[in-house]
Parts: structure tokens; sequence; C-alpha cells
């Protein structure tokens, strides 16, 4: 089920009515039911999926918790072959087996594997690595074990951060669902006006951008440098409004039930170097491999050389994460080596800096960082989008030799005056409210009127997939 959809619009209230009309005893049971309803709107048989993962997952845990030595090893592992497992199946199969395809034939020894003819579940990497998560923080005594069958796969399937996040932390999510959650006026007028500011980014700015993305990246080999740019600078703000959008959702819906769920965006394009952008995109995916596979490769705290290898292992199995393309391994390995270049090249930085005086001036500092760091993050986008990695380096090679007119070739024959002129006017406000404090930025209430009131005249107008349901 689409947040941004009639269903959502009527499943949600009546959600959140009988959880604060039911005794608190039935409230868990009730949110269960909910999430499947939510997760089966999809595709229905995908719930059997769910519930592999969900019940190999709360077992191992208990056992993990029961077992001493090397037997809490063995579970985890269980637990991990279980989860990487149905990955390998349903996400990367097909790209696994094609690409080898590609490699027998070219030493002679060719052969076909079968076609499983199986569609990606939405939201499958999500929920596995929310669940997986758990296993990880019971072995290494961060979390009990949870007995209670229904709490655990509630809180692998809560609906508002199912299929794209936050990806939560047992530690985090486990004890609200234990915790009493009475009605709070103020958290509903918080999780109302996050909602209205999400379906803002979504609705008013995503979607109309995506209307000039893509048809551009759709046949990049015609399209002339500066209608690339154009498209890649749009698709930048475009994948931030619509993957912070859903997290705004899904934090707003989690909130107004009581529930809090973490900040997965914090203004990550005011970032004055790579590191700190990750540390503000996709915050809790960013944490997930940090905790659970960079710190225990060794993190920065081993050679040179290796603290390399391992923020490029890192990333390179990030960007695999997002997809089962070429490209978006391509993207991880951009990623990877910019922040390999950043350290390489940080002393001399720093001394071009003194040099110059640019020190004396911290302002036109970061503000060349920023800028710079922007340009580095919207380049590699051009993979993220690309639908190959030829496509990619076309459009790539385009932007870095630019030429041709400082004009649109087309692109707008199919774009109606006032879709763009509302997509304009919402970058704007998107613009001005950036820099704003979250807190402050909510609790105005003419910033709910002007969203509301954005969002009903677009509202219906070709609205679209979140981007991330696909990873």
């Amino acid at each position: 089920m689409l947040f941004n959809s009639t269903e959502f619009l009527v499943f949600f209230p009546v959600v959140v009515g009988l959880f604060f009309a039911l005794p608190y005893k039935w409230r868990w049971l009730l949110l269960l039911v909910a999430s499947c309803v939510f997760y089966m709107a999809f595709v229905p048989v995908y719930i059997l999926i769910l519930g592999f993962t969900i019940g190999v997952d709360y077992f191992a845990g208990i056992l993990i918790e029961r077992s001493l030595g090397a037997d809490r090893k063995r579970w985890l592992v269980l637990s991990i072959f279980a989860n990487v497992g149905v990955l390998a199946i349903f996400k990367y199969y097909a790209f696994l087996t094609g690409n080898l395809e590609v490699f027998l034939a070219s030493v002679g020894m060719a052969r076909h594997f079968p076609d499983l003819g199986i569609l990606l579940p939405i939201g499958l990497s999500f929920h596995t690595f929310q669940s997986l998560s758990y296993t990880v923080e019971v072995y290494r005594g961060h979390v009990p074990a949870e007995r209670r069958f229904g709490i655990f796969a509630l809180y692998v399937m809560f609906f508002p951060q199912l299929v794209a996040g936050p990806i939560e932390r047992p530690q985090s999510l486990l004890p609200q669902f234990h915790a009493r959650r009475p009605f709070n006026m103020d958290d509903l007028t918080w999780g109302l006006v996050k909602m209205a500011y999400g379906f803002f980014k979504k609705v008013v700015v995503a979607d109309r951008l995506a209307l000039f993305v893509d048809p551009v990246y759709a046949d990049l080999g015609s399209r002339n440098s500066f209608t690339i740019l154009v498209a890649t600078v749009f698709f930048a703000i475009q994948i931030y409004c619509d993957f912070s959008g859903y997290s705004d959702i899904a934090i707003g819906a989690a909130r107004i039930m009581g529930f809090r769920l973490m900040e997965n965006f914090r203004r990550p394009y005011l970032s004055g170097s790579v590191s700190e952008f990750w540390g503000r995109w996709h915050i809790s995916l960013s944490s997930w491999f940090r905790d659970y596979l960079y710190i225990p490769l060794g993190g920065n705290r081993v050679l040179k050389w290796r603290w390399y290898y391992n923020l490029m292992i890192t990333f390179l199995i990030s960007g695999l994460w997002h997809g089962a393309n070429w490209t978006y391994v391509i993207w991880g390995a951009l990623q990877g080596g910019y922040l390999v270049a950043s350290i390489m090249l940080g002393r001399s930085s720093s001394r071009m800096v003194q040099a110059i005086g640019l020190h004396r001036v911290p302002r036109v500092r970061r503000a060349i960082n920023v800028s710079f760091t922007f340009v580095l993050v919207t380049l590699a986008w051009v993979f993220f989008r690309a639908t190959t990695a030829k496509q990619a380096f076309t459009g790539l090679g385009k932007l870095l030799h630019f030429h041709g007119p400082i004009a649109f070739d087309g692109v707008f024959d199919n774009v109606d005056n006032y879709h763009f002129a509302a997509c304009m006017g919402a970058i704007a406000l998107l613009v001005l409210s950036y820099r704003l404090p979250i807190d402050l930025r909510l609790k105005r209430p003419r910033t709910f009127i002007v969203l509301t009131t954005l969002i009903i005249i677009v509202l219906g107008r070709n609205g679209g997939d979140f981007i991330y349901f696909q990873f």
C-alpha cells in the first residue's frame, strides 16, 4: 500500500482510531494485522517470505541467548545465512547468473541457468536488515531475546517503516511495543505536520521533477549536455525529496500513535564533505553498515591500506545492497573512492587552505566545501539513476565534456507550464525551509496549511511509487 494513495488515506485514520479505542493488551495485535494488510496490498504471497525470515530470526535469537561458546555463533551464522540467502535468491539470482553466463561464454564454457521468473518483494532489503540486526544485537548481548513471537513479528513488520525504513535497532523499537501509549495531542500535531511535510516533498516536488528527469534518463544519448546537467541536478533534489519524504511520513505516522522512529535525514546537501554527507543521508542504513560491517572489519583502527580496503568494501557492498546492477556497484565504488581520496589528500588540502588564507574566512571555506561536495554527490547520482553502466558513462561523458546550446532539447514537450511552475515554487519553499531547525519548521501552523494546500492541489496528478521501494 502506497503512502500517497487513496487506500492509505482511509487505512491510516481507521488504524489510529482503533489503536486508541482498543484496550492496551490488544493494540499490538491490531498493529500486526494492520501491518500484514499494508504489506499484502502489494503482492500477498510475498508475506510468506517475510514470515520465513521472522520465524528463523525469532528462534535464532532465543537459541543464541540460551547457548554458550561456539553454539552462539552457529545460531548467528544460521540467521545470517537465512537472511542473506533470501536476498541472494530474490534480489541477486538473475544478476549473478547473468554475469556468470557472460563470463563462462567468454572462456568457451557457455551455459544457460534457468530463469526463476520471480519478482523482487517490496522493501526486501529493509526488513531483512532490520530482522538481521536483531540477532546480531542479541549475540552481542545488547538486547534480550524477545519471547513473544507476535511482538517480534511486529518489530520487523511495523507498517510505517516496513518497506523503506528507517531501519530501526531492536533496543530502540522493541521496548516501545511493550510500553503503554496514551493519546497525546502534541504527538498528533507533530505527527500530522511531519507527514504533511513528507507528502509535500514526495507529491509536490519529487513526482513533479520525475516528469522532467525520467524522459531525459530514458535516452541520454540523444540529449545535450545542458539538459543532462539540469536533469541530474533535478534528480538530486528528486531522490532527496522522494526518500526523505517517505521517512517523514513514516516517522510522523508512528509518532501519532506514540512511537519514536529515528531521523533518517539531516539536511545532507549542506554537508561539507562526503564523509559528513554519509552521516546525514539515509542515516539508519549508513549506521547499519558502520556497526555491522565497517567496524567488524577493523574500521580505521588498522594500517592505512587496510583502512582504505575497509571503506571500499563497505561502500561496494552498500552499492550492491541498493540494486542488482553494475550501476549501483560503480556508484558505491565512487563513494568509497571519494572517502579514500579525502583521507589521502587531507594534509595537502589543509596546507593549501592555510597558504591561500582561506582559514581566515570560515564561511567562505564552508560554502566552497558544501558546493564541492554537492557536485561530487550529484555526479555519482548519474550512475544511481541510469539503467545501465553504458548509459551512465554516456551521460557522465557529456557532463564532463560540456558542449552544445544552453537550451532544452524538447524535453518539456509533455510537461505543461502548470506542473513546472508548481514544481519550481515548491523547490523554492523547500530551500527556504531547508535550513530551519526541524522542530521550528514543524511547529509553524502556516507551514502546515501551505503544505496541505499544495498537496490538495496536485494530489492525484500522476503520482508514482517511492524510489526506494525497489530496494
